[in-house]
C-alpha cells in the first residue's frame, strides 16, 4: 500500500512538472496551436465581449475542435483536469456529479448554459451530467469570485456552456458511435447562415447499460447508497436543441435558443434507484444600439430541473425547480473606458410532494462595471447589491488589475467578494431546514503570472479564499427552536492553492499541460479544525500529447490525482490515482472521419465518491461527418 501511495505521488509530481515546464525545452518548436487562439472572444469574465488575451481574471476555453479532438464521452470527462477542478461521480455516465472549483464547496459554482443559470434549487447543483458533449460548443470556465457580476453561487467561480453555432452557410453534420457497457451514441443536426439570419438544430441520443454504480453497505453501519445492488445501472439521454437569430439593422438585432434533455438514469439506493430527468433551457435576447457608443442588452430566460424518482418502478418522489429570469444590461464607452450597468431579476418555484413551507423566492440584482487600461495598465471593477425575498439584501464586489510589464508577460491581482443563498433544502426541508439562515460569503485574494511567447504560452496563478456561515448539518442538541441535526451556519474555510498552465508545439506534437496544488482546510473550530474538505484532491495534473500526419491524427491524456478523503473527520481515505486515455481519427473521406478512443487504458480501479464505482477499460468507435473541418 505504501510502494502505491509513493507511486501517485511520484506520478502527480512528474506530470505537474512536465506540464509547467515543457516550454523550458521548446527551442524548436512552432506557434502553438488553435486551441490556446487567444484573440477568441470570451464574455463570461465581464458579461461583455472581450479577447481572451485582454481577461484579468484566470480564464479556460474549451472548444468545438478541443470536444471533437478530445473525444470525451461525457461533461465531466470534458472539464477532468481543468486547472482548479475536483470532480465527484457517482458510478459512471449519467449519475451524480458534483464540481469543487478551486477547493469551494460543490453548490459554489455558478453554471450557465447560452446565459441561462441551471441547476435545482433544492439540491442547489447543476445536473451537469444531463447535457450532451455533442450539444456544446464551447465552454468557458472562469475560476475567482464573480457574485458582483452574476450574484449568488459564483464563489469558486463561473462555468457557462454554449450550444452549437452555424459554422459557414450551411454545414449539416452527423456521427454515430458504438462503444464498450453496451454504449450507443448518435447525433444529426444542420445549421447555417443566410443573409442577416442564422439557425442551428442539433438533436443527440446516448445510451448505455453503464456498470454497477455502487458497492454501499446496508444498515446497520451502512455507508455510500446504503444498499446492496449487483446490477448494471443504465443511463438513457435524448436531447434536442433549436436557436437562430437575426439582425434587422445596424442597430437592432436579437436571437432566441431552447435547449432539452430528457434522461431516464438508474442507480442503486434505498428510497428510489431510477429517476426520470428534464434538463431545459429557453431563452431570447435583443441588442439594441442608438449610437456607437452605447448598446442596450434585454434577455429572458427559463430554465427547468424535472425530477420523478421510483423504487423498484414505484413511484417515489418528485423534485421539479422552475426558474424565470430577466436582464437589462446597458454598455457605454466613455472616456476610454466601458461602463456597464444592470438590473437582474431571477424568480425560483419548487413543485414536490415534500411539503416545503415557502415554494418560491424572488431575487433581485442591480450591478455596475467599470473597465479600462491605462497603457501597460488595465482594471476591472464592479460592485453589486441582491436583495432575495428570503434573507434580505447581500452586497458584493470585486477588483481585477493588470500590468503587462513587458510585451510577453503580464502581472495580474485581484480581490473579490461573493455568497451562496442558502438552498430550499437547507431553508425548509422538513425535520432538517432552518428559515433563518443565513448566506454563505467568502473573500478572495489572487496573484497571476502569465506569458504569451511565439513558442506557446504559460500561466501560473496562486490565490486564497476564506469562506464563513458554510451551511452544514448541526448535531449539538441545544437548539430550542429547531430540530436536533437541522442546517445550521457553523462551519468556515480556509482555502490556499496554485494553479499553473502551459503549451506548446515540439516535433510537431502539440503538447498542453496543467497542474493544480490545493490545501482546502476547514478552518471550523473544534474537532475538524484544519481537517482537509471532502473530496478534494489536493494535488492533480493532467497533460495532453497530440499529433496530425496527413489523414491521420493521435494522441493521449495522462491525468493523476491524488488522495482525498470522503468525509469531515478525514477517517475515509479515497487513494490517488492515475488515468490514461488514448485517441485516434482517420480522415478516410472528404468530410469523413473515423474515431477510437480507449480510456482508462490500465483498466485503474479508483472511487470520486466512496462506495461508488467508476468505468474501468472502455472504448468508443465513431464515425462522423462534417463538411468542410
Amino acid at each position: 500500500m505504501h510502494s502505491q501511495v509513493l507511486l501517485v505521488r511520484r506520478s502527480v509530481l512528474a506530470v505537474a512538472l512536465l506540464s509547467v515546464f515543457t516550454p523550458a525545452f521548446a527551442a524548436d518548436s512552432g506557434a502553438p496551436d488553435s486551441t490556446s487562439d487567444l484573440n477568441s472572444v470570451v464574455v463570461t469574465a465581464t458579461r461583455t465581449d472581450q479577447t481572451q488575451a485582454s481577461t484579468l481574471a484566470a480564464i479556460t476555453v474549451i472548444d468545438r475542435a478541443d470536444i471533437e479532438r478530445l473525444q470525451p464521452q461525457s461533461v465531466q470527462d470534458l472539464l477532468r483536469g481543468t486547472p482548479g477542478m475536483s470532480i465527484a461521480n457517482n458510478g459512471g455516465i449519467g449519475k451524480a456529479t458534483t464540481m469543487f472549483l478551486r477547493g469551494t464547496e460543490s453548490d459554489h459554482v455558478l453554471v450557465l448554459v447560452d446565459g441561462v443559470k441551471i441547476g435545482s434549487a433544492t439540491l442547489g447543483l447543476p445536473s451537469i451530467q444531463d447535457i450532451p458533449v455533442e450539444q456544446i460548443e464551447r465552454i468557458e470556465i472562469v475560476r475567482g469570485p464573480f457574485s458582483s457580476l452574476y450574484g449568488s453561487e459564483a464563489i469558486g467561480g463561473v462555468i457557462q456552456i454554449f450550444t452549437r453555432r452555424p459554422a459557414g452557410s450551411f454545414v449539416p453534420n452527423f456521427s454515430f458511435g458504438v462503444g464498450s457497457y453496451d454504449s450507443l451514441h448518435g447525433s444529426a443536426g444542420l445549421a447555417g447562415r443566410s443573409g442577416q439570419g442564422w439557425y442551428s438544430l442539433e438533436a443527440s441520443h446516448d445510451q448505455t447499460q453503464g456498470i454497477n454504480a455502487c458497492r454501499g453497505k446496508p444498515f446497520p453501519n451502512g455507508a455510500g447508497c446504503f444498499t446492496y445492488e449487483p446490477d448494471r445501472d443504465g443511463y438513457r439521454n435524448n436531447s434536442l436543441s433549436l436557436q437562430g437569430g437575426y439582425r434587422f439593422s445596424d442597430e437592432w438585432d436579437a436571437d432566441a435558443r431552447i435547449f432539452r434533455a430528457e434522461g431516464h438514469n438508474k442507480y442503486d439506493g434505498t428510497t428510489s434507484n431510477s429517476s426520470d430527468v428534464v434538463s431545459q433551457v429557453a431563452g431570447t435576447r435583443v441588442h439594441y444600439k442608438p449610437i456607437k457608443a452605447v448598446t442596450l442588452t434585454l434577455s429572458l430566460g427559463q430554465s427547468i430541473d424535472l425530477n420523478d424518482s421510483y423504487l423498484n418502478n414505484v413511484y417515489a418522489s418528485t423534485f421539479n425547480t422552475r426558474r424565470n429570469m430577466g436582464s437589462l444590461q446597458a454598455d457605454i464607452s466613455a472616456g476610454g473606458g466601458l461602463y456597464s450597468l444592470g438590473f437582474d431579476v431571477q424568480r425560483d418555484k419548487v413543485q414536490s410532494n415534500t411539503i416545503y413551507p415557502v415554494d418560491h423566492r424572488v431575487t433581485r440584482g442591480l450591478f455596475a462595471q467599470w473597465q479600462q487600461t491605462f497603457g501597460s495598465q488595465s482594471l476591472q471593477a464592479s460592485v453589486r447589491r441582491d436583495d432575495n425575498s428570503q434573507f434580505g439584501g447581500k452586497n458584493t464586489g470585486s477588483l481585477l488589475w493588470g500590468w503587462d510589464f513587458t510585451q510577453e508577460l503580464r502581472l495580474t491581482a485581484s480581490y473579490g467578494t461573493a455568497f451562496k443563498a442558502p438552498t430550499f433544502n437547507e431553508l425548509y426541508y422538513p425535520f432538517y431546514g432552518k428559515p433563518t439562515l443565513r448566506p454563505e460569503t467568502s473573500r478572495s485574494f489572487e496573484l497571476g503570472l502569465r506569458g504569451t511567447h511565439s513558442w506557446g504560452g504559460w500561466s501560473l496563478n496562486a490565490f486564497q479564499t476564506k469562506i464563513k456561515d458554510l451551511i452544514a448539518y448541526d448535531d449539538r442538541p441545544n437548539l430550542p427552536l429547531y430540530p436536533y441535526g437541522s442546517a445550521n451556519n457553523i462551519d468556515r474555510a480556509l482555502i490556499r492553492g496554485v494553479e499553473a498552465t502551459a503549451n506548446t508545439t515540439i516535433a510537431d506534437w502539440s503538447l498542453s499541460g496543467t497542474a493544480t496544488w490545493l490545501d482546502p482546510l476547514n478552518d471550523t473550530s473544534g474537532l475538524y479544525h484544519n481537517n482537509v474538505l471532502p473530496r478534494r484532491a489536493k494535488e492533480s495534473a493532467r497533460i495532453d500529447a497530440d499529433r496530425h500526419i496527413g489523414d491521420l491524427s493521435f494522441g493521449g491524456s495522462v491525468y493523476v490525482a491524488g488522495h482525498r478523503y470522503d468525509n469531515l473527520d478525514n477517517s475515509y481515505r479515497l487513494g490517488g490515482y492515475a488515468l490514461t486515455d488514448l485517441r485516434m481519427t482517420y480522415a478516410f473521406q472528404k468530410d469523413w472521419r473515423l474515431q477510437l478512443s480507449a480510456n482508462n487504458v490500465f483498466n485503474k480501479h479508483y472511487e470520486t465518491a466512496a462506495y461508488f464505482n467508476q468505468m474501468g477499460r472502455n472504448y468508443m468507435l465513431t464515425v462522423r461527418y462534417q463538411p468542410g473541418q
